[in-house]
């Protein structure tokens, strides 16, 4: 996914908003930033509504708790960590 928007909810921590590319992207997994450091998808929300998971074409809010603003900006590029599960780019 190449990250539209980012900005931080008081207490929750910082959402990236974009949309998914291809494969699934769950709470749960680790995704890197720029191919680099990886993070943990604490929640994904579509319009408000919170998600398990979503797919390819969907517009998403993805927060990550204990990651600085300055870590993401608007064209940066979250994409799945490996191993085994297909490779997404959120």
């Amino acid at each position: 996914m190449t990250v539209e928007d980012v900005f931080v909810i008081k207490n929750r921590g910082l959402v990236a908003t974009g949309r998914v590319e291809s494969g699934t992207l769950r709470v749960g997994d680790t995704v890197t930033i720029d191919g680099g450091q990886g993070v943990r998808v604490d929640a994904i929300e579509k319009f408000r509504k919170k998600l398990d998971e979503a797919t390819v074409g969907e517009n998403i809010g993805v927060l990550f708790k204990g990651v600085e603003k300055d870590q993401i900006d608007r064209g940066t590029v979250l994409t799945s960590s490996g191993g085994d599960a297909a490779p997404f780019i959120v």
